[in-house]
């Protein structure tokens, strides 16, 4: 008999009532999602249309789930415990998300984002309620399993250079296909090739490995089937071997502290055994990791059937071996150790010795690979991966630098946040330095500015409640209760802790499988009733079912509408790139995208640029209004959007506004502090506005333009000299110097006001060697010219652009003797 859980009002926490034709309608439902997901690229928030119709296809279907499930659940739902109160609170969440939106960074962003929390929301429900049920809950850890294995062996065909095959077994479902090819299986960066199979990155299929490969061992260990114990120990080897082709550093650190975490819920046998396993499988994976490893390396250059069979080969013999053994541990020696340690794990703190032990010894290991000769054993890619281990390496500096910059967004807002995707909008008005990441790289941090302190600390009490309330649970009930339902917690732990490092719920099926976890560790409490809310349980399942029902119907039709949108956009960009397509075909498309979503960056960008092209054509007044229009409602959403910035500056310019377009440049550079070329085009047209006021002699204009290209000139050369203070080791990411469009303008500026000797300094940083680039060219020309003002020359130069360009030397000559006035 099980043990009382919170007290004397113990209920079992899974039911099995009565089940008709809608309980398989919502599991088979929820098992075709769960299947069909993950092959959208994971359904990656990328902040990209091209992300954006999978998704909303995926948050419809999720609307649909919960009211089929509502159906079902109906009478269920009483909400007397605190399992119901928890299903009812979710949808604080996406109403965090929701206020949000009103103070965002970007609308758009925003926008998706809270519909994407409402999925969570809703799979959530599914979770807490389907997964009560002994059948359900059966049924959805085999899928979220085989879904799994599906993907590691997908990754594999990729590996081994079979990528044709992949897409078309795929390719009739999965978004991710291009050119019958599942792009970015295997992807190469700067570490090399990489396995990165549904999710085209590394780090994330890393953290869903590692999940997989703790929910593995304790299938493995669990199951009593021999079936069972056959499935999940062959793939054991698939799962390491993948890990490992991932070339992810953090999944190699993070994996530890969450195998100790795990072990430390385990009974003493079950830890025993999971430790066995891991030896096996990583013993295993070791011999053949090798070989593996260069055959698909030469299958990425240069597929050949045999080579390929035999890599093949390699891993399912391996895996065969090690599932047989698998088999024969459960049959033979897991009944003995249970008896032999049923005495050990009645001991206060039993289940802590071996963790703690397994934890060291792992530490031993790891340090041995990355400071012993014992890494020379690895593939040289691997082994450079594990050298690479380090607190200064560009990457955990990065890190570092991310969330420092996180938080400077946080300050500016503190109680609601900026919104969803609110560090992908605007990261570059907060960055230290110029790298490119959209994302925090910390699904904490992430979460913090997009929702501010009060939608962070919801979510913290909300999850923190889930996992003490389940942990309490698991402690104080017996065998069987606790590993109904311990998937869910492997699952939410391992991509959670995973997260503190990388993006992975940018990742939306993450997110999902995250969600679901966690509505399974809700489905396994006890069923508690509330202390200190009586309620009418008639009157309440009818405003509970009701208000989700709501939800779900505007949620899911506003997902429809959105769809079409994100894929009309997509058929604009296909027709601009084809550039056959007339006026009224964009203008139809975009019409339809504007009527839905009346700011849609992109569409707002490609109409805009339609409306300018056709005022400069016709100078008709009203292409322009509309134009103007369209572009401040756009810029009033989306204020840092950089593509419509320079869609006004643009408009500006063609209507003759010069003025106007240059306080735009000028008033957004903070925006986009370490874009090298923002400075360029503000110190551009700082000259040639300068130059027109100087032609007019308006003294007053000149030196306003000039001033302003020269302080641009300053704030690029006081960024070069931060960065040379950044730490050894961390990359500074863009390019950031004075390139030869900055040199050329200031070098312009300062010739004519007189100042030759910086003329000649500024103009000589942007002198390269390729001369057939006009600009660099141009920048030699000037600098050749200036020289000849100060009595001075540089005959190698001279040489190189004379060869580039013999009507060179006239052009020099004419530069030379031009005479201004200097107006300083």
């Amino acid at each position: 008999m099980a043990n009382p859980v919170y007290g004397k009002q113990f209920k079992a926490s899974t039911e099995d009532g009565k089940r008709n034709g809608m309980f398989w309608v919502v599991n088979i439902c929820l098992i075709l999602f769960l299947l069909w997901t993950p092959f959208q690229i994971a359904l990656f928030n990328g902040l990209s249309f091209t992300f954006e119709k999978v998704i909303f296809w995926a948050v419809l279907l999720s609307g649909v789930l919960v009211i089929l499930g509502m159906i079902y659940f109906y009478k269920q739902v009483k909400l007397d415990d605190q399992r119901d109160m928890i299903s009812l609170l979710i949808i604080l969440l996406p109403i965090s998300y929701m206020i949000s939106m009103f103070g965002a960074a970007s609308w758009h962003y925003a926008v998706n984002m809270v519909l994407i929390q409402w999925m969570y929301a809703f799979i959530f429900i599914l979770g807490a309620y389907m997964l009560r049920d002994r059948l359900s809950n059966r049924i959805i850890q085999m899928t979220i399993m085989g879904s799994a294995y599906l993907i590691i062996m997908f990754g594999f065909i990729n590996w081994f250079g079979q990528a044709p095959l992949g897409g078309k077994l795929v390719g009739w479902f999965a978004s991710g296909v291009q050119n019958g090819i599942y792009t970015d299986a295997v992807m190469s960066d700067s570490n090399g090739w990489r396995l990165t199979s549904v999710f085209q990155y590394a780090n994330t299929y890393a953290a869903f490995l590692m999940a997989m490969l703790f929910a593995g061992l304790f299938n493995v260990s669990r199951l009593k089937k021999w079936y069972d114990h056959l499935l999940h120990g062959f793939m054991l080897v698939p799962i390491i071997l993948s890990l490992i082709l991932t070339l992810s550093r953090g999944g190699l650190v993070v994996l530890p502290f969450v195998l100790l975490v795990l072990l430390l819920m385990l009974r003493p046998a079950q830890q025993i055994l999971w430790i066995i396993y891991m030896v096996i499988a990583g013993a295993a994976t070791a011999i053949i990791l090798n070989p593996v490893t260069n055959i698909g390396l030469q299958m990425i250059a240069k597929y050949d059937g045999v080579t390929a069979a035999k890599g093949w080969g390699y891993v399912l013999i391996t895996s065969l071996i090690v599932g047989l053994l698998a088999m024969a541990i459960g049959r033979f020696v897991a009944p003995k150790l249970e008896d032999k340690t049923e005495g050990w794990g009645a001991r206060r703190f039993a289940s802590v010795w071996l963790p703690i032990g397994s934890a060291v010894l792992g530490g031993v290991i790891l340090v041995l690979l990355i400071a012993t000769n014992l890494r020379n054993l690895l593939p040289a890619n691997i082994r450079v991966r594990f050298e690479n281990i380090n607190f200064q390496q560009s990457s955990v500096l990065e890190r570092f630098t991310f969330y420092r910059d996180a938080l400077k967004l946080f300050r500016d807002y503190p109680f609601f946040g900026g919104g969803g995707g609110a560090w992908g909008a605007s990261f570059e008005a907060y960055q230290n330095n110029p790298y490119v990441s959209r994302q925090v790289h910390n699904f904490f941090f992430q979460y913090l500015v997009e929702v501010g302190a009060i939608g962070f600390i919801i979510f913290i009490l909300f999850i923190g409640f889930i996992f003490y309330k389940y942990i309490r649970g698991y402690i104080k009930s017996e065998r069987e209760a606790r590993e109904g339902h311990f998937l869910y917690f492997i699952i939410a732990v391992s991509i959670l802790m995973h997260s503190l490092l990388d993006f992975n719920l940018s990742y939306a099926y993450m997110g999902i499988l995250v969600f679901l976890g966690l509505g399974g560790m809700t489905a396994a409490m006890d069923a508690q009733p509330l202390k200190y809310l009586k309620l009418q349980a008639g009157l309440m399942r009818g405003i509970y079912i009701t208000l989700i029902g709501l939800a779900a119907l505007i949620i899911s039709f506003t997902s429809l509408r959105f769809s079409q949108a994100a894929g009309d956009v997509v058929k604009v960009a296909e027709l601009a790139s084809s550039k056959n397509a007339t006026y009224e075909q964009y203008r139809t498309l975009l019409d339809d995208v504007l009527s839905i979503r009346s700011t849609y960056p992109e569409a707002v960008v490609y109409l805009s640029s339609l409306l300018t092209q056709g005022y400069q054509q016709t100078k008709n007044e009203q292409f322009y209004n509309e134009d103007l229009a369209l572009l401040n409602k756009a810029h009033d959403r989306e204020p840092y959007n950089k593509d419509i910035v320079k869609q006004m500056i643009t408009l500006y310019q063609v209507h003759g506004e010069s003025d106007k377009a240059f306080a735009l440049l000028v008033d957004s550079t903070p925006k986009y502090k370490w874009d090298i070329s923002w400075y360029e085009g503000v110190i551009a047209q700082a000259y040639v506005l300068g130059n027109q006021a100087y032609q007019s002699k308006d003294t007053a204009a000149e030196q306003k333009y000039f001033q302003a290209g020269l302080n641009a000139y300053q704030q690029v050369l006081d960024g070069i000299q931060y960065l040379t203070t950044l730490p050894e080791g961390q990359l500074q990411g863009r390019e950031f110097d004075v390139t030869p469009k900055i040199a050329l303008g200031v070098g312009e500026i300062y010739l004519m006001q007189g100042e030759t000797a910086q003329a000649v300094d500024v103009l000589k940083k942007g002198v390269r060697d390729d001369l057939s680039d006009a600009t660099n060219k141009q920048a030699a020309i000037y600098y050749l010219a200036a020289l000849k003002q100060e009595g001075q020359a540089d005959k190698a130069v001279y040489d190189k652009v004379i060869a580039a360009d013999p009507k060179a030397k006239e052009q020099i000559d004419a530069i030379a003797s031009q005479k201004y006035t200097a107006t300083k």
